[in-house]
């Protein structure tokens, strides 16, 4: 994988111990923020200037205000009138502030926004109402709190215009309630950009009309709990009624949503791969005979990894690029997915495509024969550029995952960078524009703490990983990056609870490294400022990882064999206690400071992390067999 070119700033050691709260902890990073005299104090009658071109803005800003403080909140749009909060547009538009920019002025009498476009003033709103105490999260009334907010003179504006997170609900099922509450826990961090991931080999996830199958078949399979891709094969007597899909108006709907709150959804229909769920339900996709056996994948292993990529498949999950009948298909569904959604781009996959059953095709062979394709991705790249046509026809832009790069794909196509930020460098500068979201850094599915407290998955990534995330890495031509994303899988994700827990704090350290300006990011800062969301987030009831807090265990084996245990956090400012007698320890147990010998007939550690008198981390405990596993032989 390529590595990232920023670096991590070095703490600095005059800031103090992490535990002290910044003065200012708006995430992302304003521009520039600075602190005047005095502080403005919300009056019982609130009243906000403005114009009716602001409405969207002035409802949620009279929501959030209205609902906490129990104060009366009134909108007016006569200039004359006495008011506590002014939103305005600017006359004459303020190049450094672009679509997305914001000015905020805080006096101790009133609270002026102002903006080249009503985006920006949404985006003003969000630093202010981070500038407010944390119970302005609240959705219920909280009383006898002091609402007033610091006098500051705030420029901001964003680095990229693209800042997105992937919400992939093809693995589970998450209905429109749940994208909305995603939704609003995204617009807090200024992300503009939600990519709907909506078919999978797990599930087809949107109606099309005239493919009743597609969603009376390809959206359900067995519901099955514990670790996804080893559960068993399901029998053909178990209930496939686990799943769900969105209507066509139920598109409409959180597309409107989206729109209400300045953020546009791009969808995703994966192909060739990742596509079982159309086959199962439309067997003659496939190239292979077999397929008509075949059901919606409901998390039994369907690929074998351990030989790289691309996968080798047990059963073949792809549509097959050399039938006519798959890009009639393609061509009914990219009609209304095109006629759904305003947003200019869709994205149509195009990664991890297994080969093996492609190459045992006599129809793939033909094909390469009669068109002089000389391998299995010259055969793929053939595919993305007929559905780089039907897309285009459809007066929209084509996007995929950086495999599409394997052939001479045209630099019209939009490239997704993933697998590393090398693919999007190349991608840059043939002239493609490039979504950077490398697996390195901001893949929000992948652990974020030590494996014995995550959901399993292939790799780690940890906050500080995700906070390294430069989506303008060096030798890009910075032209064509257009943005940058966090991506959310789901295969081990069964709830919006656990998507939450997934996406932040990692969602925040992304926000910053897609909006703020680079020279801005700074690590000691950003922790200080996560905390104060982490109690934010509390009042709001959306919930988080607290991971960053959790110790990584380190075995390693002494000179005569002993199993030696190193603890490491990443952060400054912690103390860590243990114990080995199956006990529960706290800051009365031995501290940890160096590497300590597991005793011989231990079965067990414990570990909690303080921060001075309180417990911070969670009780962890890890098994002396796995230490020892850890350890390897020496």
């Amino acid at each position: 994988m390529g590595s990232e070119n920023t670096t991590l700033p070095a703490a600095d050691s005059s800031a103090g111990p992490l535990s002290r709260a910044p003065e200012f902890a708006i995430i992302p990073e304003p521009v520039s923020l600075l602190k005047t005299s005095g502080h403005f104090t919300l009056p019982d009658n609130v009243v906000i200037l403005a114009t009716p071109e602001m409405k969207l803005v002035v409802d949620y800003l009279k929501e959030k205000l209205s609902v906490p403080t129990g104060k009366f909140v009134a909108e007016y749009n006569n200039t004359s009138a006495p008011a506590s909060i002014r939103l305005m547009l600017n006359s004459k538009a303020n190049a450094v502030l672009g679509n997305e920019g914001y000015q905020i002025s805080i006096t101790p009498t009133l609270i002026v926004i102002k903006a080249n476009k009503t985006a920006g003033l949404f985006y003003g709103v969000q630093s202010l109402l981070q500038l407010f105490p944390k119970e302005i999260e609240s959705k219920e009334l909280i009383k006898d709190i002091n609402w007033t907010v610091p006098c500051v003179e705030v420029t901001d504006y964003p680095r990229l215009a693209w800042r997105g997170l992937m919400f992939d609900v093809a693995r589970h099922f998450f209905t429109k309630k749940d994208v909305k509450q995603y939704i609003d826990a995204m617009v807090r961090y200024k992300y503009n950009l939600l990519h709907l991931h909506l078919t999978d080999d797990e599930g087809w996830r949107i109606e099309i009309k005239g493919l009743p199958k597609l969603t009376e078949v390809g959206a359900w399979n067995v519901k099955k709990t514990g670790e996804f891709g080893s559960f068993s094969t399901p029998g053909p007597d178990e209930p496939r009624t686990y799943g769900g899909f969105y209507t066509q108006d139920d598109i409409r709907e959180l597309i409107q949503y989206a729109k209400d709150r300045f953020v546009d959804i791009m969808p995703e229909i994966d192909v060739p791969g990742h596509s079982l769920a159309a086959v199962a339900s439309y067997p003659d996709l496939s190239c292979t005979p077999a397929a008509i056996n075949y059901r919606v994948r409901s998390g039994e292993k369907i690929m074998d990894w351990s030989h790289g990529a691309p996968p080798i498949a047990l059963l073949d999950n792809t549509l097959c690029p050399a039938n006519e009948r798959v890009y009639s298909f393609l061509d009914t569904v990219i009609t209304q997915v095109a006629a759904l959604f305003p947003f200019e781009y869709i994205h149509m996959g195009g990664d991890e495509a297994p080969e093996n059953f492609w190459q045992k095709s006599d129809a793939i062979k033909a094909l390469m024969q009669r068109e002089g394709l000389k391998d299995m991705r010259q055969v793929q790249g053939y595919f993305e550029k007929r559905v780089q046509k039907i897309v285009e026809s459809k007066g929209k832009k084509f996007m995929g995952w950086d495999e599409i790069m394997n052939s001479d794909i045209p630099a019209s196509a939009g490239i997704m960078s993933w697998r590393s930020s090398q693919f999007g460098i190349e991608a840059s500068h043939l002239k493609h524009e490039v979504i950077m979201t490398p697996q390195t850094n901001v893949y929000l599915d992948l652990m974020q703490g030590d494996v014995i407290t995550e959901p399993k998955v292939y790799n780690t990534v940890r906050l500080p990983k995700t906070y390294e995330f430069d989506p303008v890495p060096a030798g890009a031509d910075p032209k064509y990056i257009i943005g940058g994303q966090g991506n959310l899988w789901t295969e081990q994700i069964y709830n919006i609870r656990q998507a939450e827990y997934m996406t932040w704090p990692r969602g925040y350290a992304v926000a910053e490294s897609v909006w703020s300006p680079k020279e801005k990011k700074n690590w000691t800062n950003f922790i200080g400022k996560m905390e104060e969301h982490f109690k934010r987030m509390d009042i709001a009831e959306t919930k988080y990882a607290p991971s960053i807090y959790d110790p990584i265990f380190k075995a390693s084996r002494s000179a005569d064999r002993q199993v030696m245990v190193e603890l490491i956090t990443d952060i400054d400012g912690l103390d860590i206690y243990y114990s080995f007698d199956n006990s529960f320890p706290d800051r009365f147990y031995p501290k940890y400071t160096e590497k300590v010998t597991v005793p011989k007939d231990a079965s067990l550690m414990r570990v909690i992390t303080y921060r001075g008198n309180k417990p911070i981390g969670r009780m962890i405990t890890i098994s002396v067999d796995e230490l020892n596993k850890r350890a390897g032989k020496r």
